[in-house]
């Protein structure tokens, strides 16, 4: 049989065309393989953070307020961080937790002590112990750092998996200022409902003294907030940023450069 030289030149044409579509083909997997063992794959695996986008802070009902050495600035986060002095890190061997007072004090003088008065504050359907207006038995919450529900029981064991966590951590802060503070004002610092946020336990233990540049929620959806709340707590006290501190906490309020700074009032 005999194929006509146009007839053969349109074959190889479709020939040539055809391997070119499979060529971007093969180039397209391959690089979708490339992101999937690279990056994709991490990506698939870790759901999207949801959860609060703040936490409480003041109920007038039953608190009263811990007097800062600062009144908290208002306007947004960005302009108080702007403001907040830049210093590197004093050393810390000299660091107690008892330069901060002893713990969970009652420090506003409400009848009921700091870590009981943030459980109240932070938990729903809030059950109390027999024959105590105060003493935190159980509850349940929208955990803040994680973006889970989580449920608190008062126990020897239980009670470790939520705890009350400093936004800005008390080791941190006695690098960045609070050295300079009188034993009063660090107990008001350790005590303010400003500072406190009651959180998943090994999340806190994770951030330990930790700073922005070193430790954010893995719930994205409350890191402007909680950066906010550093800088207010840091404004309020008289302390300093790093500026690897600084420059994360940017970073986190570029996404919302309008968010407002945080007051207990």
């Amino acid at each position: 049989m005999t194929v006509s030289w146009s007839a053969y030149r349109r074959a190889r044409r479709r020939s040539r065309q055809a391997w070119g579509v499979l060529a971007v083909f093969a180039v397209s997997a391959l690089g979708a393989l490339f992101w999937f063992f690279t990056a994709g794959q991490f990506a698939a695996a870790e759901p999207a953070a949801s959860g609060p986008t703040e936490a409480p802070v003041f109920d007038p009902g039953w608190m009263k307020p811990v007097v800062p050495v600062h009144p908290v600035p208002p306007g947004t986060a960005l302009s108080a961080l702007d403001a907040l002095a830049v210093k590197g890190r004093a050393g810390k061997d000299n660091y107690s937790r008892e330069a901060f007072g002893q713990a969970w004090q009652d420090v506003d003088r409400n009848g009921c002590d700091t870590r009981n008065d943030i459980l109240r504050r932070d938990l729903t359907a809030v059950v109390f112990m027999e024959g105590s207006t105060c003493r935190v038995a159980a509850g349940t919450f929208h955990e803040p750092y994680l973006g889970e529900f989580v449920d608190f029981r008062r126990g020897s064991e239980s009670s470790r998996a939520v705890q009350i966590d400093h936004v800005v951590a008390l080791g941190d802060a006695w690098q960045k200022g609070a050295q300079g503070l009188t034993a009063g004002e660090r107990q008001s610092l350790a005590n303010d409902p400003l500072n406190l946020i009651a959180a998943d336990g090994p999340a806190n233990q994770q951030k330990s003294a930790g700073d922005a540049a070193t430790w954010l929620p893995k719930n994205k959806s409350i890191r402007c907030h909680y950066v906010a709340r550093q800088i207010s707590v840091k404004a309020a006290y008289g302390l300093w940023v790093t500026e690897a501190e600084k420059d994360a906490m940017k970073r986190v309020l570029g996404s919302c450069p309008d968010q407002q700074t945080v007051s207990a009032r």
